[in-house]
């Protein structure tokens, strides 16, 4: 991959000369990236140690793959990602306090939108949602490279494979991370520091240092629905019949006659059957045959369990009773306020006290997601003018909120 980014690179470089190529080439190599890319495909042997590694990752994400989880993830992710993002001064700081305001500003861009040779940063982001949705462990490598037109490089990281060290002692050269093979020894751990790696947790607590993911909460509720979805499906699908036909007082030749003929000339056919009997056969059902013996409520059930772990209405996640048109309104912004903007919200305040603040050391900015204010258009823009005509807010600082540049006033 390397190679193939000089090369892609290589045109731009020319015109810059060869002292340009050279500084290029001199940053890519002190970027080096620390953690392996993929893992999980050794063995899954886990030794303990001073270092803790996340329990029941596979589980976890194979529960992940399953419809349910796999819209309620999707509902989260790609609002998130697609969502308009700017980079900014941040609030306190004065653009004139600042050296190389847009310089700096447009090397932050541009490392976001190419953090490494692979990656946009909606596919870094995504990956990064994905593990933190499902297990509370999403986390991205950064380290710096000395470029003022780039000054860092960033890749995810299978957070499942990240091991906290619970002695940490909040000194910044000391290893608050390491990554770990499944079945390597701790002392073969590749070790990183606070400012090395970006750590996305949700649902803090302070009795563990992991964070609690939506689907570590629904972890029961999505196994008893994939046993009941089981269950029904093969009851669905059975091509045996719930009932058997008693023909009382019957000899073994006259039962065994009666398969014969049922064989051979009704079953398949299409054909009525008549039978002449002393008595009159009679029919025994085993089970009902509705859709009470699918148990289709309690999956419903259970479907309203995922939805409330993630945070999402369950119309959402297919369960369409009861709603109408004003309903299904309120509970799409339910769903905004309650699932996606908290979780952008922490996305945006670790990207920018971690990768700003601590790995690239640049404090006066911050990073923000456009569509946190407000999720309707209008609305937004009344607010906004509402505030303009009090003279509460500029129109440069209109503009800024919205992600455009300011205005040169008049003689300047």
């Amino acid at each position: 991959m390397r190679d193939m980014w000089r090369q892609a690179t290589r045109g731009s470089l020319l015109h810059g000369g060869r002292a340009g190529r050279e500084s290029a080439i001199a940053a890519e190599a002190e970027a080096e990236r620390r953690t392996l890319a993929m893992p999980a495909i050794m063995s899954p042997v886990q030794f303990p140690g001073r270092l803790l590694p996340k329990p029941t990752p596979v589980s976890l994400r194979r529960f992940a793959e399953t419809p349910v989880v796999r819209r309620a993830i999707n509902v989260i992710k790609d609002r998130i990602a697609s969502m308009d993002w700017q980079v900014r001064v941040r609030r306190g700081v004065l653009p004139g306090d600042v050296d190389e305001v847009d310089r700096k500003l447009n090397a932050l861009r541009r490392m976001l939108e190419e953090p490494n040779p692979v990656d946009s940063f909606r596919t870094l982001i995504e990956q990064v949602i994905e593990d933190a949705l499902t297990g509370g462990f999403g986390a991205v490598e950064m380290e710096p490279t000395g470029d003022v037109e780039r000054p860092a490089m960033l890749w995810a990281v299978d957070g499942a494979s990240i091991r906290v060290n619970g002695k940490w002692n909040g000194q910044a050269e000391t290893a608050r991370y390491a990554q770990a093979l499944p079945g390597q020894l701790e002392s073969s751990a590749v070790d990183l520091r606070d400012d090395q790696l970006m750590y996305v947790r949700m649902n803090p607590r302070s009795f563990t240092p992991f964070g609690l993911g939506p689907l570590e909460v629904a972890f029961e509720t999505v196994n008893q629905f994939l046993s009941a979805h089981r269950f029904a499906g093969k009851l669905a699908a059975n091509s045996v019949a719930q009932y058997a036909l008693w023909l009382n007082e019957a000899t073994p030749t006259q039962h065994d006659r009666l398969i014969r003929w049922w064989q051979d000339e009704i079953e398949g056919t299409g054909r009525v059957p008549l039978l002449s009997t002393e008595q009159k056969p009679e029919v025994l059902r085993f089970a009902q045959g509705t859709d009470a013996d699918l148990r289709l409520a309690w999956q419903a059930f259970l479907i309203r369990m995922v939805a409330n772990a993630f945070g999402l209405p369950p119309l959402l996640l297919g369960l369409e009773g009861d709603v109408n048109r004003a309903t299904a309104s309120e509970l799409a912004d339910e769903a905004f306020r309650g699932a996606i903007q908290p979780l952008a919200q922490l996305l945006a305040g670790q990207i920018t006290r971690d990768l700003f603040a601590k790995c690239i050391g640049w404090r006066e900015f911050e990073f923000i997601f456009n569509d946190l204010n407000a999720r309707d258009e209008g609305t937004e823009l009344a607010v906004q003018v509402q505030l303009l005509q009090a003279g509460v807010l500029t129109v440069n600082e209109v503009r800024a909120m919205r992600g455009l540049g300011p205005v040169e006033e008049a003689g300047k």
